[in-house]
């Protein structure tokens, strides 16, 4: 059974009960690899989330910023020479994601990879031992001038959550491990 979890990204304390979930995720091997691109605001949540990281001077590597993106035309070129850096590692992926009307909002966090591009329709390679989604928009659009109409600052405050509960599973994997 795969696990699901979903959270709204404006609740109370958000943060701190994805942190407690993905506590068991954060291992000595984890790199996190944040998908997207700055082109567009509705696929921007995972370069975001790895600028946040970086900027925060976490001492995993992040992979996917908004410099430097993993997006559709150059993922498998990352994926290889990150695989060649990091060869046993765990992975986190993390994504914008296309859902249902009233899923707009949530993060899921799931004991599976990303799939990247499934909601617009590309075949591109699974991302990640675990995943961190974003739901920016909804999936029952087919119009592209819909997607200008979802806020960066609603995507900001998603990355921000996010990003808080990674800092704050790191820092407690950072605790157990001086303790012992």
């Amino acid at each position: 059974m795969f696990l699901k979890s979903k959270f709204l990204y404006d609740s109370y304390n958000s943060h701190i009960e994805i942190s407690n979930l993905i506590e068991n995720f954060i291992k000595k091997n984890t790199i996190i690899i944040c998908i997207g691109t700055d082109k567009c605001i509705i696929d921007c949540l995972g370069p975001l989330v790895g600028s946040i990281l970086k900027e925060r001077n976490i001492e995993l590597p992040v992979y996917g910023t908004i410099k430097d993106p993993i997006h559709a035309a150059n993922i498998d070129r990352k994926l290889k020479e990150i695989m060649k850096s990091h060869p046993d590692s765990f992975i986190i992926g993390i994504d914008a994601c296309l859902g249902e009307r009233e899923s707009i909002g949530e993060i899921h966090v799931r004991d599976y990879p990303i799939h990247p591009g499934k909601g617009v329709g590309k075949i591109l390679p699974e991302v990640g031992n675990v995943s961190i989604v974003g739901i920016i928009d909804s999936n029952e659009y087919s119009n592209f001038l819909h997607a200008h109409t979802v806020r960066l600052n609603f995507v900001m405050e998603m990355a921000n959550v996010i990003s808080n509960a990674i800092l704050d599973s790191y820092n407690k994997f950072k605790e157990k491990n001086i303790k012992t």
